[in-house]
Protein backbone atom coordinates (compact mmCIF):
# COMPACT_ATOMS: atom_id res chain seq x y z
CA UNK A 1 0.00 0.00 0.00
CA UNK A 2 2.90 2.37 0.94
CA UNK A 3 3.82 4.57 -2.36
CA UNK A 4 1.36 3.62 -4.10
CA UNK A 5 -0.45 5.93 -6.69
CA UNK A 6 -4.43 6.27 -6.60
CA UNK A 7 -6.05 4.03 -8.64
CA UNK A 8 -8.14 4.86 -11.09
CA UNK A 9 -9.77 1.85 -12.58
CA UNK A 10 -11.26 1.15 -9.29
CA UNK A 11 -14.80 3.31 -7.76
CA UNK A 12 -14.33 5.68 -5.33
CA UNK A 13 -16.17 5.84 -2.13
CA UNK A 14 -18.43 7.87 -2.43
CA UNK A 15 -20.10 8.31 0.90
CA UNK A 16 -21.44 11.57 3.21
CA UNK A 17 -18.27 11.78 6.21
CA UNK A 18 -17.25 14.33 8.65
CA UNK A 19 -15.73 17.32 7.90
CA UNK A 20 -12.19 17.56 8.32
CA UNK A 21 -11.67 21.15 10.03
CA UNK A 22 -7.51 22.20 9.98
CA UNK A 23 -7.15 25.22 12.84
CA UNK A 24 -4.17 27.24 11.52
CA UNK A 25 -2.31 24.56 10.48
CA UNK A 26 1.66 25.21 10.04
CA UNK A 27 3.06 23.80 6.97
CA UNK A 28 1.46 23.08 3.40
CA UNK A 29 2.73 19.67 3.41
CA UNK A 30 1.53 18.73 6.34
CA UNK A 31 -2.06 20.02 4.64
CA UNK A 32 -1.34 17.79 1.95
CA UNK A 33 -0.32 14.75 3.80
CA UNK A 34 -3.99 15.37 5.56
CA UNK A 35 -5.48 15.46 2.57
CA UNK A 36 -4.03 11.96 1.08
CA UNK A 37 -4.97 10.71 4.98
CA UNK A 38 -8.27 11.37 4.19
CA UNK A 39 -8.60 10.34 0.25
CA UNK A 40 -7.58 6.95 1.77
CA UNK A 41 -10.62 6.60 3.77
CA UNK A 42 -13.19 7.99 1.53
CA UNK A 43 -12.99 11.70 3.00
CA UNK A 44 -13.29 14.79 1.08
CA UNK A 45 -14.81 17.91 2.84
CA UNK A 46 -11.48 19.59 4.17
CA UNK A 47 -11.86 23.54 5.83
CA UNK A 48 -8.95 25.09 6.26
CA UNK A 49 -8.82 28.20 8.97
CA UNK A 50 -6.14 30.80 8.32
CA UNK A 51 -3.10 28.68 7.39
CA UNK A 52 0.04 30.06 8.29
CA UNK A 53 1.61 29.97 5.05
CA UNK A 54 -1.56 31.10 2.87
CA UNK A 55 -3.74 29.00 0.29
CA UNK A 56 -3.53 27.53 -2.49
CA UNK A 57 0.25 25.98 -1.36
CA UNK A 58 2.55 24.12 -3.56
CA UNK A 59 3.67 22.12 -1.11
CA UNK A 60 0.41 20.69 -0.04
CA UNK A 61 0.06 19.22 -3.80
CA UNK A 62 3.55 18.36 -3.60
CA UNK A 63 2.75 15.93 -0.59
CA UNK A 64 -0.56 14.82 -1.15
CA UNK A 65 0.49 11.67 -3.51
CA UNK A 66 -2.46 12.58 -5.98
CA UNK A 67 -5.14 13.27 -3.78
CA UNK A 68 -5.60 17.01 -5.46
CA UNK A 69 -9.17 16.37 -5.77
CA UNK A 70 -9.61 17.38 -2.08
CA UNK A 71 -7.30 20.40 -1.86
CA UNK A 72 -9.11 21.48 -4.95
CA UNK A 73 -12.46 21.83 -3.01
CA UNK A 74 -10.86 22.47 0.39
CA UNK A 75 -12.88 25.69 2.00
CA UNK A 76 -10.52 29.15 3.72
CA UNK A 77 -12.09 30.52 6.91
CA UNK A 78 -10.96 33.53 8.85
CA UNK A 79 -12.13 31.91 12.39
CA UNK A 80 -13.18 28.48 13.52
CA UNK A 81 -16.72 29.89 14.39
CA UNK A 82 -16.92 30.25 10.93
CA UNK A 83 -16.07 26.58 9.69
CA UNK A 84 -18.25 25.04 11.95
CA UNK A 85 -21.51 26.82 12.19
CA UNK A 86 -23.01 24.60 9.96
CA UNK A 87 -21.73 21.23 12.17
CA UNK A 88 -24.53 19.69 14.32
CA UNK A 89 -22.19 17.56 15.90
CA UNK A 90 -18.04 18.61 16.79
CA UNK A 91 -15.33 16.91 17.99
CA UNK A 92 -12.47 18.48 19.10
CA UNK A 93 -9.37 16.03 18.99
CA UNK A 94 -6.47 16.77 21.39
CA UNK A 95 -3.96 15.22 23.86
CA UNK A 96 -3.74 17.59 26.63
CA UNK A 97 -6.64 17.11 29.16
CA UNK A 98 -8.55 20.67 29.18
CA UNK A 99 -10.37 20.21 32.25
CA UNK A 100 -14.14 20.74 30.37
CA UNK A 101 -17.04 18.91 31.28
CA UNK A 102 -17.57 17.05 28.19
CA UNK A 103 -17.71 13.37 26.68
CA UNK A 104 -14.28 12.32 26.25
CA UNK A 105 -13.83 9.37 23.13
CA UNK A 106 -11.69 7.41 22.03
CA UNK A 107 -11.89 7.26 18.01
CA UNK A 108 -14.24 4.12 17.95
CA UNK A 109 -16.87 5.24 20.01
CA UNK A 110 -16.36 8.71 18.56
CA UNK A 111 -16.87 7.13 15.02
CA UNK A 112 -19.93 5.61 16.20
CA UNK A 113 -21.70 8.40 16.90
CA UNK A 114 -20.28 10.50 13.25
CA UNK A 115 -21.70 7.26 11.87
CA UNK A 116 -25.42 8.06 13.66
CA UNK A 117 -25.86 11.48 13.19
CA UNK A 118 -24.91 11.50 9.51
CA UNK A 119 -27.38 8.77 9.05
CA UNK A 120 -29.91 11.36 10.96
CA UNK A 121 -29.29 13.99 7.76
CA UNK A 122 -26.35 15.53 10.72
CA UNK A 123 -23.75 17.54 9.58
CA UNK A 124 -20.48 16.47 11.57
CA UNK A 125 -17.40 18.12 12.26
CA UNK A 126 -13.61 17.10 13.37
CA UNK A 127 -11.48 19.87 14.68
CA UNK A 128 -7.65 19.27 14.27
CA UNK A 129 -5.01 21.97 16.09
CA UNK A 130 -2.01 23.82 15.21
CA UNK A 131 1.28 21.34 14.85
CA UNK A 132 2.73 22.96 17.86
CA UNK A 133 0.31 23.66 20.28
CA UNK A 134 -3.31 22.02 19.27
CA UNK A 135 -6.05 23.32 19.87
CA UNK A 136 -6.85 26.71 22.43
CA UNK A 137 -9.24 26.15 25.76
CA UNK A 138 -12.13 28.22 23.93
CA UNK A 139 -11.58 26.17 20.58
CA UNK A 140 -12.31 23.16 22.86
CA UNK A 141 -15.00 24.56 23.92
CA UNK A 142 -16.98 24.93 20.46
CA UNK A 143 -16.75 20.79 20.58
CA UNK A 144 -19.88 18.99 21.94
CA UNK A 145 -17.29 15.87 22.69
CA UNK A 146 -13.37 15.41 22.95
CA UNK A 147 -11.41 13.37 20.66
CA UNK A 148 -8.09 11.08 22.16
CA UNK A 149 -6.38 8.28 21.18
CA UNK A 150 -4.93 6.08 23.54
CA UNK A 151 -1.26 6.58 23.18
CA UNK A 152 1.99 6.79 25.01
CA UNK A 153 1.73 9.01 27.83
CA UNK A 154 4.73 9.88 27.98
CA UNK A 155 4.91 10.40 23.91
CA UNK A 156 1.54 11.63 23.09
CA UNK A 157 1.36 14.50 20.58
CA UNK A 158 0.87 12.83 16.87
CA UNK A 159 1.83 14.26 13.19
CA UNK A 160 -1.42 16.44 11.95
CA UNK A 161 -1.96 13.83 9.20
CA UNK A 162 -1.45 10.86 11.36
CA UNK A 163 -4.97 12.41 13.43
CA UNK A 164 -6.43 12.54 10.53
CA UNK A 165 -5.72 9.78 9.50
CA UNK A 166 -7.07 7.38 12.82
CA UNK A 167 -9.97 9.36 12.81
CA UNK A 168 -10.50 8.63 9.08
CA UNK A 169 -9.64 4.68 9.53
CA UNK A 170 -12.28 4.80 12.43
CA UNK A 171 -15.17 6.38 10.26
CA UNK A 172 -14.58 4.47 7.50
CA UNK A 173 -14.53 1.26 9.11
CA UNK A 174 -17.72 1.66 11.00
CA UNK A 175 -19.24 3.05 7.03
CA UNK A 176 -18.43 0.76 5.46
CA UNK A 177 -19.54 -2.15 7.84
CA UNK A 178 -15.42 -3.23 8.28
CA UNK A 179 -15.49 -4.50 4.17
CA UNK A 180 -12.10 -5.08 3.54
CA UNK A 181 -11.10 -4.46 -0.38
CA UNK A 182 -10.09 -7.54 -1.42
CA UNK A 183 -10.35 -11.68 0.05
CA UNK A 184 -9.04 -14.57 -0.45
CA UNK A 185 -9.43 -15.48 -4.48
CA UNK A 186 -12.27 -18.19 -4.72
CA UNK A 187 -10.71 -21.61 -4.87
CA UNK A 188 -12.20 -24.02 -7.18
CA UNK A 189 -14.30 -27.01 -5.61
CA UNK A 190 -12.55 -28.84 -2.57
CA UNK A 191 -11.49 -32.17 -4.55
CA UNK A 192 -13.47 -35.70 -4.03
CA UNK A 193 -11.76 -38.83 -2.43
CA UNK A 194 -12.11 -40.43 -6.45
CA UNK A 195 -9.72 -37.92 -7.44
CA UNK A 196 -7.76 -37.67 -4.63
CA UNK A 197 -6.87 -41.35 -4.92
CA UNK A 198 -6.47 -41.79 -8.55
CA UNK A 199 -3.95 -38.94 -8.09
CA UNK A 200 -2.31 -40.67 -5.09
CA UNK A 201 -2.48 -44.21 -6.45
CA UNK A 202 -0.75 -42.41 -9.35
CA UNK A 203 2.02 -41.09 -7.68
CA UNK A 204 2.30 -44.33 -5.87
CA UNK A 205 2.87 -46.17 -8.93
CA UNK A 206 5.66 -43.99 -10.16
CA UNK A 207 7.59 -43.84 -6.83
CA UNK A 208 7.74 -47.90 -7.15
CA UNK A 209 9.05 -47.78 -10.79
CA UNK A 210 11.76 -45.88 -9.36
CA UNK A 211 11.55 -47.95 -6.23
CA UNK A 212 11.74 -44.61 -3.70
CA UNK A 213 9.50 -46.89 -1.31
CA UNK A 214 11.83 -48.91 0.25
CA UNK A 215 12.77 -51.01 2.72
CA UNK A 216 9.86 -53.31 1.79
CA UNK A 217 8.96 -53.29 5.61
CA UNK A 218 8.79 -49.34 5.92
CA UNK A 219 6.34 -49.12 2.80
CA UNK A 220 3.13 -48.77 4.63
CA UNK A 221 4.42 -46.33 6.93
CA UNK A 222 5.92 -44.09 3.99
CA UNK A 223 2.65 -44.17 2.32
CA UNK A 224 0.86 -43.00 5.15
CA UNK A 225 3.08 -40.24 5.75
CA UNK A 226 2.76 -39.66 2.00
CA UNK A 227 -1.37 -39.73 2.07
CA UNK A 228 -1.28 -37.31 5.30
CA UNK A 229 1.35 -34.38 3.73
CA UNK A 230 -1.54 -34.27 0.85
CA UNK A 231 -4.68 -34.74 2.97
CA UNK A 232 -3.16 -31.51 5.38
CA UNK A 233 -3.31 -29.24 1.95
CA UNK A 234 -7.04 -29.99 2.07
CA UNK A 235 -6.69 -30.10 -2.12
CA UNK A 236 -9.27 -28.67 -4.57
CA UNK A 237 -9.74 -30.26 -8.00
CA UNK A 238 -7.37 -27.72 -9.22
CA UNK A 239 -4.77 -28.66 -6.96
CA UNK A 240 -5.28 -32.38 -7.83
CA UNK A 241 -4.94 -31.39 -11.39
CA UNK A 242 -1.65 -29.25 -11.04
CA UNK A 243 -0.19 -32.12 -8.94
CA UNK A 244 -0.88 -35.10 -11.28
CA UNK A 245 0.57 -33.09 -14.18
CA UNK A 246 3.55 -32.35 -12.32
CA UNK A 247 3.91 -36.32 -11.47
CA UNK A 248 3.54 -37.11 -15.19
CA UNK A 249 5.86 -34.67 -16.19
CA UNK A 250 8.58 -36.11 -13.78
CA UNK A 251 7.85 -39.36 -14.99
CA UNK A 252 7.96 -38.28 -18.52
CA UNK A 253 11.60 -36.76 -17.78
CA UNK A 254 12.90 -39.84 -16.41
CA UNK A 255 12.02 -41.69 -19.39
CA UNK A 256 14.76 -40.72 -21.95
CA UNK A 257 16.78 -38.25 -22.12
CA UNK A 258 16.92 -34.17 -20.94
CA UNK A 259 15.13 -33.01 -23.41
CA UNK A 260 11.97 -34.96 -22.27
CA UNK A 261 11.08 -37.97 -24.22
CA UNK A 262 11.58 -41.48 -25.01
CA UNK A 263 13.66 -40.55 -28.12
CA UNK A 264 16.26 -38.55 -29.11
CA UNK A 265 15.43 -36.12 -32.15
CA UNK A 266 16.55 -39.48 -35.15
CA UNK A 267 14.26 -41.26 -33.40
CA UNK A 268 11.33 -38.92 -33.10
CA UNK A 269 11.86 -37.79 -37.11
CA UNK A 270 11.62 -41.94 -37.56
CA UNK A 271 8.44 -42.17 -35.15
CA UNK A 272 6.79 -38.87 -37.50
CA UNK A 273 7.87 -40.99 -40.85
CA UNK A 274 6.34 -44.17 -39.40
CA UNK A 275 2.83 -42.24 -39.04
CA UNK A 276 2.53 -40.77 -42.31
CA UNK A 277 2.84 -44.35 -43.17
CA UNK A 278 0.38 -45.68 -41.30
CA UNK A 279 -2.34 -43.11 -42.36
CA UNK A 280 -1.17 -43.48 -45.88
CA UNK A 281 -1.82 -47.49 -45.65
CA UNK A 282 -5.17 -46.56 -44.13
CA UNK A 283 -4.33 -47.48 -40.20
CA UNK A 284 -5.91 -44.43 -38.97
CA UNK A 285 -9.47 -45.95 -39.74
CA UNK A 286 -10.30 -46.68 -36.59
CA UNK A 287 -8.82 -44.05 -34.94
CA UNK A 288 -6.93 -46.06 -33.02
CA UNK A 289 -3.37 -46.89 -34.27
CA UNK A 290 -2.62 -43.68 -35.64
CA UNK A 291 -4.28 -41.73 -33.15
CA UNK A 292 -1.78 -43.42 -30.55
CA UNK A 293 1.17 -42.72 -32.48
CA UNK A 294 0.39 -39.56 -32.54
CA UNK A 295 0.07 -39.37 -28.79
CA UNK A 296 3.64 -40.73 -28.37
CA UNK A 297 5.02 -38.31 -31.12
CA UNK A 298 3.46 -34.95 -28.73
CA UNK A 299 6.18 -37.06 -25.99
CA UNK A 300 8.74 -37.08 -28.69
CA UNK A 301 8.96 -33.98 -30.60
CA UNK A 302 11.64 -33.66 -33.25
CA UNK A 303 14.54 -30.77 -32.39
CA UNK A 304 12.35 -28.74 -34.93
CA UNK A 305 9.38 -29.10 -33.67
CA UNK A 306 10.44 -28.45 -30.09
CA UNK A 307 11.77 -24.95 -31.39
CA UNK A 308 9.06 -23.92 -32.70
CA UNK A 309 6.71 -25.18 -30.11
CA UNK A 310 8.62 -23.40 -27.48
CA UNK A 311 8.08 -19.93 -29.54
CA UNK A 312 4.98 -20.42 -30.71
CA UNK A 313 3.73 -21.10 -26.96
CA UNK A 314 5.80 -17.87 -25.76
CA UNK A 315 5.31 -15.32 -28.75
CA UNK A 316 2.65 -12.97 -27.37
CA UNK A 317 1.54 -12.78 -31.36
CA UNK A 318 0.27 -16.25 -30.90
CA UNK A 319 -1.28 -15.92 -27.51
CA UNK A 320 -1.64 -19.60 -27.48
CA UNK A 321 -3.53 -20.59 -30.11
CA UNK A 322 -1.65 -23.33 -31.35
CA UNK A 323 -1.80 -26.80 -30.57
CA UNK A 324 0.56 -30.05 -31.32
CA UNK A 325 -0.41 -33.21 -33.07
CA UNK A 326 -3.98 -32.54 -32.64
CA UNK A 327 -6.59 -34.36 -34.75
CA UNK A 328 -8.42 -32.28 -37.37
CA UNK A 329 -10.84 -34.97 -38.88
CA UNK A 330 -9.06 -37.58 -39.55
CA UNK A 331 -5.66 -35.98 -40.37
CA UNK A 332 -2.84 -35.40 -37.95
CA UNK A 333 -0.89 -31.90 -38.40
CA UNK A 334 2.01 -31.06 -36.78
CA UNK A 335 0.81 -27.62 -35.39
CA UNK A 336 -2.71 -26.53 -35.99
CA UNK A 337 -4.65 -23.38 -34.71
CA UNK A 338 -8.60 -23.75 -34.32
CA UNK A 339 -9.61 -20.19 -34.24
CA UNK A 340 -7.69 -18.62 -36.99
CA UNK A 341 -7.31 -21.90 -39.54
CA UNK A 342 -3.88 -22.55 -39.75
CA UNK A 343 -1.91 -25.62 -39.79
CA UNK A 344 1.83 -25.93 -40.01
CA UNK A 345 3.83 -28.95 -41.32
CA UNK A 346 7.76 -29.77 -41.01
CA UNK A 347 9.72 -31.15 -43.63
CA UNK A 348 12.40 -33.38 -42.50
CA UNK A 349 15.83 -33.81 -44.86
CA UNK A 350 15.18 -37.65 -46.21
CA UNK A 351 11.67 -38.34 -46.34
CA UNK A 352 10.16 -40.75 -48.14
CA UNK A 353 8.05 -40.30 -51.00
CA UNK A 354 4.74 -41.86 -48.93
CA UNK A 355 5.35 -39.46 -46.25
CA UNK A 356 5.67 -36.09 -48.91
CA UNK A 357 2.13 -37.95 -50.71
CA UNK A 358 0.66 -38.17 -47.45
CA UNK A 359 1.71 -34.44 -46.51
CA UNK A 360 -0.12 -33.30 -49.81
CA UNK A 361 -2.87 -34.76 -49.76
CA UNK A 362 -3.51 -33.40 -46.27
CA UNK A 363 -3.06 -30.29 -47.57
CA UNK A 364 -5.43 -30.58 -50.32
CA UNK A 365 -8.09 -31.81 -47.44
CA UNK A 366 -7.75 -28.94 -44.99
CA UNK A 367 -7.39 -26.37 -47.64
CA UNK A 368 -10.66 -27.67 -48.89
CA UNK A 369 -12.16 -26.63 -45.43
CA UNK A 370 -10.18 -23.36 -45.81
CA UNK A 371 -7.48 -23.93 -43.03
CA UNK A 372 -3.91 -22.27 -44.69
CA UNK A 373 -1.21 -24.18 -44.53
CA UNK A 374 2.31 -23.96 -44.26
CA UNK A 375 5.43 -26.11 -45.03
CA UNK A 376 8.60 -25.37 -43.25
CA UNK A 377 12.15 -27.48 -43.70
CA UNK A 378 12.83 -28.85 -40.45
CA UNK A 379 16.49 -28.11 -41.08
CA UNK A 380 15.66 -24.42 -41.58
CA UNK A 381 13.90 -24.20 -38.30
CA UNK A 382 17.04 -25.77 -36.13
CA UNK A 383 18.80 -22.72 -37.61
CA UNK A 384 16.74 -20.01 -37.32
CA UNK A 385 13.30 -20.30 -36.07
CA UNK A 386 12.09 -16.21 -36.57
CA UNK A 387 11.86 -16.31 -40.62
CA UNK A 388 9.05 -19.40 -39.71
CA UNK A 389 7.50 -17.22 -36.77
CA UNK A 390 7.47 -13.92 -39.20
CA UNK A 391 5.98 -15.75 -42.16
CA UNK A 392 2.99 -17.30 -39.43
CA UNK A 393 2.23 -14.26 -38.17
CA UNK A 394 2.03 -12.42 -41.41
CA UNK A 395 -0.48 -15.10 -42.59
CA UNK A 396 -2.23 -14.62 -39.22
CA UNK A 397 -2.46 -10.94 -39.56
CA UNK A 398 -3.90 -11.45 -43.16
CA UNK A 399 -7.13 -12.90 -41.90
Amino acid sequence: MSGSDPDSSKPAIDRAGPVVILVEPQLGENIGMCARAMGNFGLSRLRLVKPRDGWPNVHARRSAAGADAILDAAELFETVEDAVKDCSLLFATTARPHDQAKPVLAPEAAAREMVAEIAGAGEVGVLFGRERWGLTNEEVALAGRIITFPVNPAFSSLNLAQAVLLIGYEWFKHATGNALPFTRPERSARASQQQFQAFFDNLVAELDRVEFLRPREKRDTMLVNLRNIFVRMEPTEQDINTLHGAVMAIADGRKGPAKGGVLDGAGAAELRTLLAESVTAGGDRDGGPARGLARLLRRNPTDAERALWDRLRSDRRFAGAFKRQTPVGRHIPDFVSFTRKIAIELINAGESEQVASERSARRDWLMARDYRVLWFEAALIEHDVEPALAEIAALQDAE
